[in-house]
Order: structure tokens, then sequence, then C-alpha cells
């Protein structure tokens, strides 16, 4: 066997040759618009002494879990931080999982049975297409948030599948890539008349910031419908892990039969007690005015857009991410180098991560941006705009 196998390079090679090689790069000490730490949590010292002191106070210094949850790694601190989990989501059960990525591979990968089928928006992450393709219900897309053409499928699915089929949708409560919503609203109702169970990816929402299901007035039916929530640590509490928010039954499930829950070694006891305390502390006082300073920031953020005539190039979007569509992966680098070299850490998405003339901007805003910052990092994008695609 002679050097790196020929097809698996020539794979690479179309990637140089389409400017689409992904590539591992050291983020700078520039002003930071591309990580998902929204209120600053990731940098809190406090955090980190905080887990520290809660391992101290249960005896449990130790490095490792030393195994699977079903092994040897499970733990009174687990069971508490899920608990508190629960408590925080107003769920009945939570189960942790090491990450987004492996909590819907789990979920998805699972649930759904044969003859089952699974309805998705397009635009969802990458971790639930995959547990979908790994599961065996048979799956179909509909357009980004278009609940129209959802009806026209559930319609047509519900005429010709098995009255015994489960019917499931999966979407997300704020698009990684877009910074939308779906109008949960509508979906519920939606997923109420024809009898779907909603599985939410709420990975990016913000609790205080963007709508969510407890924001909805008819409770009643969220709890009807809601099947299963999927929150993650990694983003706004600015720690590490995921958890599946639904019923014991679903809890017992997973435990059951989620390959990535049952053949993983556990989350360390630091990363389970950094997202206890991060769980503590996120409706204090301090996070309260952390979460009022991000909401400042989007409004501004999007005043200044409008004033420099950015409007049209953006998504729209109420979150705390903001996509700027500049098609084409040769124009959005030059844009994103252009920023980079002015003191601002943003990065290109590139085809094939989003699609072929979808390519983006995409400004993560924080708690801890200051208006200058965004008035300039603006500022900077529609000059790098005319210069390099408009050139």
């Amino acid at each position: 066997m002679d050097g790196f196998p020929k097809k698996l390079g020539q794979k690479l090679q179309e990637r140089r040759e389409e400017n689409t090689l992904r590539e591992l790069k050291l983020l700078s000490s520039k002003t930071d618009f591309v990580s998902n730490d929204y209120l600053g949590m990731a940098r809190e010292e406090t955090v980190f002494r905080g887990a520290t002191g809660i391992l101290e106070s249960m005896g449990m210094l130790r490095n490792g879990s030393t195994g699977s949850r079903l092994l040897s790694g499970n733990s009174p601190l687990h069971e508490k931080t899920e608990a508190v989990l629960a408590g925080l989501y107003g769920a009945e059960s939570a189960l942790i999982f090491n990450s987004g990525y492996d909590a819907n591979l789990g979920l998805f990968s699972c649930v759904p049975q044969r003859d089952d089928v699974v309805l998705y928006d397009e635009y969802i992450h990458a971790s639930m297409r995959d547990g979908i393709r790994m599961g065996l219900a048979k799956s179909y897309k509909y357009r980004h948030n278009d609940l129209d053409h959802l009806r026209e499928l559930l319609l047509r699915l519900r005429k010709e599948g098995d009255k015994d089929s489960q019917f499931y949708l999966a979407t997300e409560a704020v698009f990684s890539m877009d910074g939308d919503q779906p109008d949960l609203d509508s979906l519920i109702k939606l997923c109420d008349e024809f009898r779907c169970r909603l599985i939410l990816d709420e990975a990016h929402a913000i609790l205080g910031i963007d709508r969510t299901l407890g924001d909805l007035a008819d409770q009643e039916t969220v709890r009807r419908v809601v099947f299963a929530r999927i929150a993650t640590f990694g983003k706004a509490m600015g720690v590490q892990g995921a958890a599946v928010l639904g019923s014991p039954q679903l809890r017992s499930y997973l435990v059951n039969f989620a390959r990535s829950f049952i053949y993983s070694t556990a989350l360390p006891p630091m990363s389970v007690a950094a997202v206890l305390f991060a769980c503590e502390q996120i409706n204090k006082e301090e996070y309260l005015r952390k979460k009022e300073r991000l909401r400042s920031n989007i409004e501004m953020f999007l005043k200044i857009r409008d004033d420099l005539g950015l409007r049209e190039r953006f998504i729209p979007s109420r979150s705390a991410i903001h996509s700027c569509v500049i098609p084409g992966n040769s124009g959005v680098k030059r844009v994103s180098e252009d920023l980079n070299r002015k003191g601002y850490n943003v990065l290109p998405i590139l085809s094939p991560t989003v699609p072929s003339g979808q390519e983006r901007i995409r400004f993560c805003l924080h708690s801890f941006n200051s208006r200058d910052e965004i008035k300039e990092v603006l500022s900077i994008l529609a000059r790098a705009i005319e210069e390099n695609v408009h050139a």
C-alpha cells in the first residue's frame, strides 16, 4: 500500500480547486464576532471557580468519569444536574449527552421506527440529518420555514400512510446559519392538527432573548405536541455538552437504545459541574444584565446595518446570529480577509456548508461587544463589499 488512497486525494484536490477546502485555524485576539459565546460565559472565571467549588463540596476531585453512564460513569452530580436542567427548561426530565451532535444522532437514529415518518426543515443541522439517515423511518424535507409546503406534505403522507405510523417533525428554534426562527404558534397548531410529535433543537436559542415554547399562550397544546427538545451548553452557557429534554419514558428509552449515549464515556465531572453552575447562574442578576446588553446590541446592529444600506444583503433575523449573503466562495473569502486584517474575527461560511450562491459572512453578537465595535465592523463590511464584490 503506497501513500494516501488515490480517491481520497482526488476529493481533497477537488476541494482545493473549488476553493472549498476546510482548514483548522487558531483564532486570534481580534474582536470576537464569530464565537457562539453569546453571553461571554465561556470566558468567565467565576464559572470555572464555581464548578471547582461544586466538585470540592461533593468530594469529586476526579479528572475523568471513567466509563459510560451505564458502567462506571454515572454519579450523583450527573443526576442532580439533569434534575436542575429539567427545572430550568420546564421539562419533566433531562438526559445529558456529550454534545449536541451526539444528542441528535442518538435521538433520531433510535426513536423513529420502520414505517414511521420524519418531516424536517431543509435547513436543520447536520447532526439531525445524520441521525435521520441512520434511522429506519421514511423522511421528507420541506422548504425552509414554509408551513404551507409542510401542510401539503402532511396532507399527502397522512392520506397515503399507515394509520399506526408515528409522524415526527424536526426543526430548530433558531437556525444556526440564518439566525431566523420558525413560526412556533402555527407550527404547534399544525403538529396538533396532523398528530405530529415535535422535536425542537434549541441549540442557538437563548432563554430570555429568543421566542421559545415557554412563551406560547397555549401551553396545553405545547405539552401535547412536543416530544423532545435538544438543549446544548456550548453556546450561551459557555460550557460543554447537551441534553435531550422530554418525558421520563423518553429518557428511559434513550438510556436503553441511543447508541451515542450507551457507548460513549460520560462527560467528566468538571464539565458536568460547569453545566450545573452555569444553570444556577443563568437567571441571576449579573447574567440578566448580560442578556439585556445582548438584546440592546442586537437592536443596535440592526439599526446601524440599515443606516449603512446593508439590509437587503442580510437574512432577516432578530436573534444573535446575522448573516450577510455574499455569493461565491472567492468573494466572501475576500471580504472576510479584509475584516480580519482590520481587527475583527469573522469567518466566511462557504459552500457546501451552505448552498452554492448562499455563501455568507456570519456575525455572532455578544453581550460584551461595544457600540463602537458594532459600528466599525459594519462600516468595514460595507466598504469591503463595495471594493471586493462590486469591483
